[in-house]
């Protein structure tokens, strides 16, 4: 009984730990497409 609330403990942290890579990586390339649009529309307006 023991045994299995380790893993289950071990299982939730490596799922919590991808959750928030997933949201750091998604919020870095939310990030970039902005401001490329940003860059984009100064370049036209020079």
């Amino acid at each position: 009984m023991n045994k299995q609330n380790k893993e289950e403990k071990k299982k939730r942290k490596e799922f919590n730990k991808g959750r928030v890579f997933v949201k750091v990586m998604a919020g870095i390339i939310a990030f970039l497409m902005i401001a490329a649009t940003a860059m984009t529309l100064i370049y036209a307006l020079l």
